[in-house]
């Protein structure tokens, strides 16, 4: 009987046998699984056992963004032990991104893999930028601005939580690729059902993807991917998130840029902002923010982050196409 590592392997080795000429290998899995570490570890093994060199193409929406760095995970140049990463820093902080965008920016940096004679590999966490290349959703057309406005000031009212339990009550399906939190996709979506009395997922329009597809998932125990976001939170604010959000405020990032939806730096702009009473010398990772309000922060983190890891778990469960990595 095969070990988990031999099956793997196994399956590699057929997918490179019998590859067509648009391989592309997907490595998907909830924050904090694992995902870069055996991106790269994968990328050796593609060298060292059939002389193919692999290109990494980013799609974690939150790490398109210049100077989000430490809140996302974003991989560093010596983690890249010379591999080539694609679609990481390609954003402005006030750059909207779209699934219509990354599609064909993804797309072009594929081919152009392709056209090396290089393996593509497609790494991240974000659903629908992952489906949007692997299934070929495609983006759907503009409805009545006037409807938009109006769920903007609705959005307003309590941030987002009555219009969120419409939209997962009217559309489940939708309301589990993203959060609360993100104000576009919520209003996006519930704008959609009322101009077209449709869901969202119901007009997904998708063909027949163009690449020859190798799927791996990360497979984490729930006990144990908590245990990995909690770990990981706190390291990064050891490491100095809140002094990264300091600085991106300091260069005039405004909490309404398209780039504060990323879990996290939201949060850690609100509290800069807020009056502290106690503030701590800057030292450590807390810079100016009393200990009592790190604490709270990295509770609402973590929180958000495992609501996100439930939501991509769900998405992917019952895909047949990907092969799940047990870690």
């Amino acid at each position: 009987m095969m070990t988990p590592t031999e099956h793997r392997r196994q399956i590699l080795e057929n997918f490179m046998v019998s590859q067509s000429q648009k391989p592309l290998i997907v490595i998907l899995g909830p924050t904090a699984s694992g995902k870069t570490a055996f991106s790269i570890s994968l990328a050796h093994e593609l060298k060292n056992n059939f002389g193919k060199t692999a290109e990494v193409v980013n799609a974690d929406s939150r790490q398109f963004y210049r100077g989000f760095d430490i809140g996302t995970a974003k991989i560093t140049p010596e983690e890249q032990q010379g591999i080539a990463h694609h679609m990481i820093d390609v954003l402005d902080p006030a750059d909207d991104c779209t699934i219509a965008w990354y599609q064909s920016e993804a797309k072009r940096v594929i081919a152009d893999i392709h056209a090396r004679g290089n393996i593509p590999v497609l790494v991240g966490g974000s659903m629908l930028y992952v489906s949007a290349l692997v299934d070929g959703l495609q983006p759907m057309a503009a409805s009545d601005p006037t409807i938009r406005e109006r769920l903007n000031r609705e959005y307003e009212t309590d941030h987002g939580k009555t219009l969120y339990e419409r939209l997962t009550v009217l559309d489940p399906e939708t309301a589990a690729s993203f959060p609360m939190q993100n104000k576009v996709y919520v209003v996006r979506a519930m704008e959609i059902y009322e101009s077209t009395g449709k869901t969202k997922s119901s007009q997904k329009k998708t063909s027949v993807g163009p690449y020859n597809l190798l799927m791996f998932g990360m497979d984490v125990d729930k006990q144990d991917l908590d245990q990995r976001i909690a770990n990981r939170t706190n390291q990064m604010l050891e490491r100095g998130w809140i002094q990264e959000v300091e600085k991106l405020k300091k260069q005039g990032v405004q909490i309404s840029d398209p780039a504060m939806k990323s879990v996290g730096y939201r949060e850690i702009f609100v509290a800069l902002e807020s009056p502290h009473p106690r503030p701590l010398p800057r030292s450590g990772g807390g810079g100016s923010v009393p200990t009592d309000t790190i604490l709270a922060l990295s509770e609402t983190i973590e929180s958000q982050t495992r609501a996100y890891a439930k939501r991509h778990r769900t998405w992917w469960k019952r895909d047949t196409r990907i092969v799940w990595i047990k870690i």
